[in-house]
Parts: C-alpha cells; sequence; structure tokens
C-alpha cells in the first residue's frame, strides 16, 4: 500500500499521459503515472488493426525551424530534445504503427521512475476532502488531490442496434484477407476504421457494402482529420465504377443470424426509408470507441456526453461534475468534437501544455507565461505576424487555441496558446483591452469545394475580402473590458506566410491602433 498522496496522479501512459509527465517532471510536480500494460502507448500495439497510421510525417519540410515542421509532423510529442521527434523513426508519409510505439518507448525512458507499469486501476474513488484513491488489481491504493484521466477511448462503441452483439467488432476481427475469402460482407461505419477495413479486404472478398446513416464526409472537405481519408477511400472507387461494392446511406434495423450466414433489415435513406433485408457472411460493427467509466465509483464518476462517448468538461478541461479529475488527450475532443484536432497527437499535445499550464495557474499560483510588450499598435501587430507565421499550436489547434495580447495602461503581454473558451471564462483575469489571434477557416468552409477555382481565387492575398477567406487564415478579435469591439481577417495566402507589408502587416497596425485608440 501506497500511503503518500501525491498532487497528481495521471491515469494512462498513452501519448497524452505521457506528454503531461514530461511537462509536470520538468517543472518539478509531485505526481505519478499509472498504466495497465507493460509498455508505454499500449493502444498502439493493436491500432490502427491493418497498421497503418493516418497521421502525416514528414522528415524534410525545407525548413530547420523545429516550431514550423511540426505543423507538418502529427506525431511527435513536444520536446526540447531534438532527438525524441518522430521524423527521426520513420521516412513514410503514413508511418507504420510499430514505429510510433517504439517512438513512445523511447519518449517514455527518462519518465520510468514515475510511471508504475502493470498497473490495472480497478476502482477510483473520492473521499469528501477531494483527494481520490486508485486501487489497482492487486490490491495497492494511490491517493492523489488532482487525477488526470488520460485513458482515451479504451473501449468499442457499441450502436444501438437490435443483434449488434452478433456481428464481429473491429477490435477482435481478423486482419488476414484469406479469412474472408469469397464471403458477403456488411461493415457498419463510415469513418476511417471502416474503410480501412474495406480496403484490406477488397481483393479476396465477393462483395463488400459499408453502411451507416450519415453520408461519407472527407476530411479533404470538412478540414476535420478524422472524417474520411484519402488514404483509406480505394474502396469508392470499386463502388462508383461498378465492381461490386456499394455504401449505403441509411440505418441498420436489425440484424439476425441463422445456418446461412446473417439477415440484415436495412432502412435506405435515399428511397424514403424503404426496407429490404439483406444477406451476409459476417457482419462487422466498425462504429468506434467510447470513454470506459465502469471502473469510476459514485462520488468520482464523470458526467457524460456525446452519446456517453466522453466526459463533459470545462474550458479548463475539468469534469463538469467531479472537481479536481481533469482530461488530457483524445478525451479532450469533447471541446471540439469533430471540428479540430483535439482528438489526435497533433492536436492534444497542445491541449495537454495549456493544460498543465492551468494546473500551474490553479494549484502553484503562477500566472499564464507572458511576453512583455509595449502598448504600441506595430510592436502588437508585428509580434502576432511573427507568431502566425511560425506556431505549430495555432496552427494545429484551429480556431480552439489563442493567443492573446492583453494591454493595460502602459503594459502588454503576448500569452501564447491559451483556450479560447478558456479566455472567455475569464481565465486569464480582467484586461482593458485583449487581442485574441486564432488561425480560422472560413465560415461554412465544409460546404466549399476546395478544389473550385473561383472559391479558391475570391480572397487570396486580398485584404478587402479576407473575411470571405475559406481557407485557413488568421483572424485578430478585439475585447474592451471582455466585450468583442470587432475583428480583423488577415488575407490567405497560398504559401501560409501573412507578413507582406501592404496585404497583411499595415491593415493589421491600423485595426490594433483603431482599438486601442476607441
Amino acid at each position: 500500500m501506497d500511503e503518500s498522496t501525491r498532487d497528481y496522479l495521471i491515469l494512462g501512459a498513452g501519448p497524452a499521459g505521457l506528454q503531461l509527465a514530461a511537462l509536470m517532471k520538468a517543472a518539478g510536480d509531485d505526481f505519478l503515472v499509472l498504466e495497465r500494460a507493460p509498455v508505454p502507448g499500449a493502444f498502439f500495439t493493436r491500432y490502427p488493426r491493418h497498421r497503418t497510421l493516418i497521421s502525416i510525417n514528414k522528415p524534410r519540410t525545407g525548413s530547420d525551424d523545429p516550431e514550423l515542421n511540426l505543423r507538418m509532423d502529427w506525431n511527435s510529442l513536444l520536446s526540447g530534445d531534438p532527438s525524441l521527434r518522430f521524423t527521426r523513426y520513420s521516412e513514410r508519409y503514413f508511418p507504420d504503427a510499430e514505429d510510433l510505439v517504439r517512438y513512445l518507448a523511447d519518449f517514455a525512458e527518462p519518465l520510468k521512475d514515475r510511471i508504475h507499469y502493470n498497473t490495472d486501476v480497478v476502482r477510483v474513488e473520492r473521499a469528501d476532502d477531494g483527494v481520490f484513491t486508485l486501487t489497482d488489481q492487486s490490491g495497492r491504493t494511490f491517493r492523489g488531490r488532482r487525477l488526470i484521466v488520460a485513458t482515451g477511448v479504451s473501449k468499442p462503441y457499441t450502436a444501438p442496434i437490435p443483434g449488434i452483439e452478433l456481428a464481429e467488432n473491429y477490435a477482435g476481427i481478423s486482419t488476414d484477407p484469406k479469412d474472408y475469402w469469397d464471403q458477403r460482407v456488411l461493415i457498419i461505419g463510415k469513418g476511417n476504421s471502416a474503410f480501412e477495413t474495406a480496403d484490406a479486404l477488397m481483393e479476396t472478398t465477393a462483395v463488400i457494402h459499408v453502411a451507416g446513416p450519415s453520408p461519407v464526409r472527407f476530411a479533404w472537405r470538412t478540414h476535420y482529420v478524422g472524417h474520411l481519408r484519402a488514404v483509406n477511400n480505394n474502396f469508392l472507387d470499386t463502388y462508383q465504377l461498378k465492381s461490386a461494392n456499394a455504401v449505403l446511406d441509411g440505418t441498420v434495423r436489425a440484424i439476425e443470424k441463422d445456418a446461412d450466414g446473417f439477415r440484415v433489415t436495412f432502412a435506405f435513406s435515399r428511397v424514403n426509408e424503404v426496407t429490404k433485408e439483406l444477406r451476409y457472411d459476417r457482419v462487422i460493427a466498425c462504429t468506434g470507441f467510447a470513454f470506459d467509466a465502469g471502473v469510476f465509483g459514485e462520488g468520482a464518476r464523470p458526467a457524460l456526453t456525446i452519446r456517453d462517448r466522453f466526459p463533459a468538461q470545462t474550458p479548463a478541461f475539468e469534469s463538469v461534475s467531479v472537481p479536481g479529475l481533469y482530461v488530457a488527450g483524445t478525451l479532450s475532443q469533447e471541446r471540439d468534437f469533430k471540428k479540430s484536432t483535439n482528438g489526435f497527437i497533433h492536436g492534444f499535445r497542445y491541449a495537454v501544455r495549456a493544460l498543465h499550464k492551468i494546473l500551474r495557474q490553479r494549484y502553484a499560483g503562477e500566472g499564464w507565461p507572458a511576453a512583455p510588450l509595449a502598448v504600441d499598435p506595430a510592436a502588437i501587430a508585428d509580434a502576432v505576424v511573427a507568431r502566425v507565421n511560425r506556431s505549430s499550436g495555432l496552427w494545429q489547434q484551429f480556431g480552439v487555441l489563442a493567443d492573446v495580447v492583453t494591454a493595460d495602461g502602459d503594459r502588454a503581454g503576448y500569452h501564447e496558446e491559451v483556450p479560447v473558451a478558456y479566455h472567455a471564462h475569464g481565465g486569464l483575469g480582467a484586461h482593458r483591452d485583449a487581442f485574441v489571434v486564432t488561425l480560422e477557416y472560413g465560415p461554412e468552409h465544409d460546404a466549399v469545394d476546395p478544389f473550385d477555382i473561383e472559391v479558391a481565387r475570391i480572397s487570396q492575398d486580398t485584404p478587402g475580402q479576407a473575411h470571405d477567406a475559406a481557407y485557413l487564415h488568421p483572424v485578430v478579435r478585439h475585447y474592451r473590458d471582455g466585450t468583442l469591439t470587432g475583428t480583423h481577417h488577415l488575407a490567405e495566402n497560398l504559401e501560409n506566410r501573412w507578413d507582406r507589408p501592404d496585404v497583411h502587416v499595415a491593415p493589421l497596425r491600423a485595426f490594433v491602433a483603431a482599438r486601442l485608440a476607441a
């Protein structure tokens, strides 16, 4: 039994748990990581099932700026050690999952004295004094004043379909295409796991149907990387070019099994819910994953949201129902569900860094780090331009993280990577003036065809039309005593350089000057 009470317990040694542990160790925090598996990043020893990551890896960018290069490196965790960059582990644009497992093991090595492996937490409780007690499979207990849950979405999500228990699940299917020889296969789901599976089985199956109630959404159009990626969409060719396979739009009403296989009742959306019985040799559910709340006792169980798949969170990543319980990693995507990148390493690595700053604010009495600035339009505008041209955090966490320039009297401060919602809820305190800087896509950008040349030419390097930009571009909002007084868009640019004196810098300086003088 461990009698000591830590300031922080981190549950899970996946990428988020490791990222937070590295930040805490550097800051001298009192913490311990508990991991059920014998290795860090155990999720990636099994997933994706067909072992090709959809997170990009680009070692050659033409730049030697490590911050800028993180825009094209979606697998690295944040570290001051240049040897701990994933780009040193693989040359492949879409790497093998085993390379990520190897990388995470190396990242975890300096933290090994703070990580308890083979520690399967079977019970989480919270006492009246706010202290959390975690009990593992052997009866050992660990106590912490705060608990950060970084377990990820660790259990398959079960869709509410009668008979779904008869289907195989993506988590346990065979990945050998020969096991599906000459079979008719139904895959339920329209995400990357569904199409990854369909692509892998196309050569050996007789027929594959991919089915779900929502239309297929493409990441290249919505800019949400969890939607269907091009690397997984070869199956669509076989559908549209009449090669036996199909994508079904509608609802699976029931799954039944008999001696000849499976009878599936399906209601088609495109023909007014016409119902038809379809026959298959196998049914595979690729319906995603969810948070496993089974080990949490009544006083420690966080309220859930989004079909009970994620803990409901405040803008500070704290449970809305359990004080002192925080969330890190893929679970934090509840904050930007299917909009930005908190569900992925290249997004949540910055959210974890923001969470650590929030924890230092709340429990160590530190302010959010800020670089001093002159209260001068040119100084503020130039600092903003410098940041948007190289920041990886604002780039990856578009619309979710912001740089905030605060000004009070003759003092100004530049705060980096503040969650937009956290600032809106007073996370930086009260300030006379605040300029909130984000990178954002345009309104209804997911309804715009990004390959339409007329759309692409609307606002390219055109200040007067910058607010109509569909592509990623900087947006600066000014708040006076917490009230929005003006918004300025910097014109989009093909090379993502927003530093042209006449197009970007001068209009921004004029906006800042006008807002400060108002």
